[in-house]
């Protein structure tokens, strides 16, 4: 493989990754009409998960009601998302001086899963709603391990 197919690889997987950070940023802004959304597709059954939903959803309207500014701290949740998304651009730029960006990434990505596991537990989030969040670490971290060992075969190339 060339080194300008490998760069062109190593953007295409960082354009993966940080569309997926800004997608999810974007998702903490309407919780409330999302999960009004979520319940009325789970349905009125009695399913873990349709109960989880009309729970939380039930909770989210009372709470923006009564306290809106609670609100305020998914606002800041997706603003840090938009802004870990544009550190990746200093990879897209130059791979190989910035792939200390991807190992932070992928870092966050580790520590997404202990993080959701044990505050979700003393949230009282269900098992399966913390699994869910796990998963973002999981599947996060393969487009940046897939770029970290693209960057490495690049700096190898390059120093060739």
């Amino acid at each position: 493989m060339t080194s300008a197919e490998l760069e062109r690889r190593i953007r295409l997987w960082l354009w993966a990754f940080i569309v997926g950070l800004v997608v999810s940023g974007a998702t903490a802004l309407p919780l409330e009409t999302e999960l009004k959304v979520l319940a009325r597709l789970a349905g009125e059954g009695d399913s873990g998960l349709a109960v989880w939903l009309r729970t939380v959803r039930d909770a989210l309207i009372d709470t923006n009601a009564r306290y809106p500014f609670i609100a305020y701290g998914t606002d800041w949740l997706a603003f840090a998302h938009f802004m870990i998304a544009i550190a990746f651009i200093g990879p897209l730029r130059d791979p190989v001086r910035n792939v200390w960006v991807i190992e932070f990434g992928m870092i966050a990505c580790v520590l997404v899963v202990p993080f959701a596991l044990v505050m979700g537990a003393v949230r009282g989030i269900p098992l399966g709603w913390r699994l869910l969040d796990c998963s973002f670490g999981v599947f996060g971290i393969l487009p940046l391990w897939i770029c970290r060992r693209h960057i490495r075969d690049l700096e190898r190339m390059k120093a060739a």
